[in-house]
């Protein structure tokens, strides 16, 4: 049995490259594990020996320490690999398939999945419908920032590339598909994104700009990406965005000066619940921020797609409603624009095999635009260090050494 390694959240501020257990299929006892999930078999997985495992925006939320995370918990839920084993129930995946791990758990077999709505699978977490690798009160399953991985109902989660040497080719691209590259494309499509749109994305970390790529893809005419971070809105700028500076003022004032008029179709919220002020508070935590500002600069009639990660429970809070995920959104507002919000999950599966496709007939480079940056399974500490600092690259961790052979 080959020896496997994770990273694993230590406290707020740290976490440590591990040995951990190599995985069976029985879900054991352990640093966030549901109990009601202790114990369960697993007859229908693969073991999965990650090829790439990236760092996520929203694992540093819990490694700054805005969630109840336990210590010890295995970090990771964007996971591309190598099937190495499979259990006695898969009937189609094989050993030696090369594949994509969508970062919702899903069983494939409940309302919510039969609808295609992958990221409230009611089956996997005894708590409530949703779950995914590596991330708090979401059921417990170990996350995949490891040499190996569990992966459950492996038939219906794994998307299996059709030429190994194609994508190995194009791998960092394709660890794209796990997460990031499907919810910035939720996000355009909840918010209505499609040809001739003009689009603002609050936002300017992997999501977003993976968010601008998907608009463009869509048809959109113009793609604007605000932030606070120079260096992310130059990479912004890298691929064709439009760019706001929102340390300077309030976004629909730059917009006006790009647009003309101060509003654009669609908005997306890729920054979530650690959202700051605009102009002179862009210094202070406002997590109301963004929602309020993309409910003003989105024409009447229009959507709001909202990938940006909200939590029911937030310690590390600026006041004590927020601290249980009550925020000061100006629905009045919404309502009154008659704007529509689609909040959650993404549902990977929905977008990744098209995306997938896009990605092997050169329709798009979505590792370019957001700059994925190969490093060392043992240097994670450092890279989530330099991405908490505002680092404008997506950290795409190596536990094998086998990026640096095909990049």
């Amino acid at each position: 049995m080959p020896d496997n390694k994770g990273v694993t959240y230590q406290g707020p501020g740290k976490v440590e490259v591990e040995t951990i257990a190599y995985p069976e299929f029985e879900l054991k006892d352990g640093p966030g594990v549901n109990p009601a999930n202790v114990g369960r078999k697993v007859r229908h997985g693969a073991i999965v020996k990650a090829i790439a495992t990236n760092i996520c925006g929203s694992d540093q939320h819990m490694v700054r320490g805005r969630t109840t995370a336990p210590p010890g918990l295995i970090l990771g839920h964007e996971i591309t690999g190598e099937v190495v084993e499979v259990g006695p129930d898969v009937e189609f995946i094989k050993v030696g398939d090369l594949v994509s791990v969508p970062f919702n758990i899903a069983c494939g077999r409940c309302r919510n999945c039969k609808e295609g709505k992958t990221g409230v699978c009611e089956n996997v977490n005894p708590d409530r419908p949703g779950s995914a690798y590596g991330y708090v009160d979401m059921g417990g399953w170990p996350g995949g920032q490891a040499k190996y991985v569990l992966v459950p109902y492996a038939d219906w989660n794994l998307l299996k590339f059709p030429d190994k040497e194609q994508a190995m080719e194009k791998i960092l691209d394709l660890a794209m598909l796990t997460d990031i590259f499907p919810t910035g494309f939720h996000g355009c499509v909840t918010a209505g994104v499609g040809p001739g749109s003009t689009v603002y994305i609050a936002g300017a970390g992997p999501v977003g700009l993976a968010a601008g790529v998907s608009a463009f893809l869509l048809g959109a005419a113009v793609v604007i990406i605000g932030d606070l971070n120079k260096d992310r809105l130059a990479q912004a700028r890298s691929f064709g965005c439009e760019t706001v500076d929102v340390s300077q003022g309030e976004p629909k004032d730059q917009i006006e000066q790009i647009l003309g008029v101060p509003e654009v179709d669609c908005g997306v919220d890729a920054v979530g619940f650690e959202a700051r002020g605009h102009g002179a508070q862009s210094d202070t935590e406002q997590p109301a921020t963004v929602l309020n500002s993309l409910m003003e600069i989105t024409r009447a009639g229009g959507a709001l797609g909202i990938p940006g990660l909200y939590v029911t429970g937030d310690p590390g809070a600026s006041d004590e409603a927020a601290k249980h995920g009550s925020l000061s959104i100006r629905l009045g507002l919404g309502w009154a624009k008659s704007l529509s919000f689609a909040t959650g999950q993404c549902p990977v599966m929905r977008y990744n095999r098209q995306l997938m496709m896009a990605i092997l007939n050169d329709r798009v480079q979505i590792a370019k635009a957001v700059n994925a940056m190969p490093i060392p399974l043992d240097q994670a500490p450092q890279g989530y260090a330099d991405f908490d600092k505002g680092a404008a690259c997506k950290y795409v961790l190596d536990p094998h050494g086998m990026l640096a052979a095909s990049t």
